[in-house]
């Protein structure tokens, strides 16, 4: 009987806040898809994500993957700081 006040108790408790602070949970999210984005997009230029170090041979395209991979991470910020319903 205890038990089950208590556990009605953490439900009503958990129900009755407005808001909750989901945002770290966003922030990971977002950056999971744009490290995915940036798999997809090596792939299409022909190189491995994550073994490819800038330098003057390096492809047009997998510079032009970093700049994307690196704007979309950036965008990744409002989705951490922002209070999620």
């Amino acid at each position: 009987m205890l038990k089950k006040i208590a556990a009605a108790l953490v439900v009503l408790g958990l129900t009755a806040s407005p808001e909750a602070n989901a945002g770290p949970l966003a922030y990971g999210i977002c950056q999971t898809g744009c490290n995915a984005l940036a798999v997809a997009c090596y792939t299409a230029a022909g190189a491995v994500f994550g073994t490819v170090t800038v330098g003057v041979g390096t492809l047009p395209a997998v510079i032009g993957c970093n700049v994307a991979l690196g704007t979309c991470m950036a965008s990744c910020v409002a989705a951490g700081l922002a209070p999620t319903p």
